[in-house]
């Protein structure tokens, strides 16, 4: 994101704003945002009667403009972070509005507005985009995550692959705290030049090969009778590490993205992986599910499935079925 790297450019070179307006779903750039302003904005021995620290929950907006008011002592400047401040009625506020006008210029306030974002449409939010104090940090999708594990990766001078990527976006999903933390954690199994692989992945990261819910996907997709039975025997093994529900949740997930594949006039990699937000390197597993599973037999393995998640849930069963019996009964009912 251009804009985050300007920003901490800006921020590491002490090229401080008067305020800065941190809104959106994306946590992780707030955070990291917010982080940095406090590592640089003062020293530690200035921090000890310059910088606040304040929660929104605790305090109203007129609170927050009287102490970004004051002034500092023995600092050029004073830091004011509001933390979880998304409950406030910034846009409703004329306090708050006449203070972007005419900010303290020894002073350093910081909003953390996560989860919500300003009404594009008010005078304030034009406002605070036209003075430059406002970075709004937007989720991202799915087909994007692996991209942005690949620009980490790279500013961490880490060497990656396209199936690394993409196999840390399957299994970490969107939480880019989450990625952030795990790659850092390769990296120091790896070093700082080396090159993050599956195999390394699969090792350190608690993701196993064999038996996980993403290896019962690959092996229903390509009909690998024997290797789909050998995981939900593992499964049954290993309960708590892999919970039934999540099971069903990610072979209903499957079937209804084939379903889409099914329907979609142009099947190709690129328009599959567009029409499901899905990296392509995962768009060719569709173009095997739909050869491997009929229009019809796809959606009768919906039904199977959900069939399936209500025996796990104890309807329509009997006392005498395990989550094995249940498993295996799915398993065969779409295999055959």
């Amino acid at each position: 994101m251009k804009e985050y790297n300007n920003l901490v450019k800006d921020i590491k070179n002490k090229k401080f704003l008067p305020i800065y307006f941190l809104e959106g779903e994306e946590p992780f750039y707030i955070d990291k945002v917010s982080d940095l302003l406090e590592e640089h904005v003062l020293t530690e021995d200035e921090k000890v009667f310059n910088q606040n620290i304040i929660y929104g929950n605790e305090v109203d907006i007129d609170q927050i403009i009287s102490l970004a008011k004051q002034f500092p002592m023995g600092a050029e400047q004073q830091l004011v972070i509001v933390k979880e401040a998304k409950g406030l009625a910034f846009d409703k506020s004329e306090t708050f509005e006449a203070y972007v006008k005419n900010p303290q210029p020894s002073t350093v306030l910081v909003i953390n507005f996560k989860y919500k974002t300003l009404d594009k449409r008010k005078s304030l939010t034009k406002l605070l985009a036209k003075q430059g104090y406002i970075f709004s940090s937007e989720k991202l999708y799915d087909n994007q995550v692996p991209a942005w594990i690949n620009s980490l990766c790279l500013s961490l001078g880490l060497g990656t692959t396209e199936k690394s990527n993409a196999l840390l976006a399957e299994f970490l999903g969107t939480d880019l705290s989450r990625i952030d933390n795990e790659i850092h954690k390769l990296k120091l199994i790896v070093g700082n030049s080396g090159k993050i692989t599956p195999e390394i992945i699969e090792r350190n990261i608690g993701i196993s090969k064999e038996y996980n819910n993403f290896e019962l996907r690959k092996a229903i997709i390509e009909k690998n009778s024997t290797q789909a039975y050998k995981i939900i025997d593992y499964f049954d093994k290993n309960p708590k590490a892999n919970p039934i529900v999540l099971t069903f949740g990610t072979l209903i997930s499957l079937f209804t993205n084939i379903l889409i594949v099914h329907t979609l006039p142009v099947k190709t990699p690129q328009n599959i992986s567009k029409e499901l937000r899905i990296n392509p390197y995962f768009a060719n597993e569709y173009l095997t599910a739909i050869k491997n599973y009929s229009l019809k037999k796809t959606t009768a393995c919906i039904a199977y499935l959900r069939d399936a998640d209500m025996k796990s849930k104890g309807v329509d069963v009997s006392s005498q079925a395990t989550s094995r019996d249940i498993l295996m009964e799915m398993l065969y009912k779409i295999l055959h």
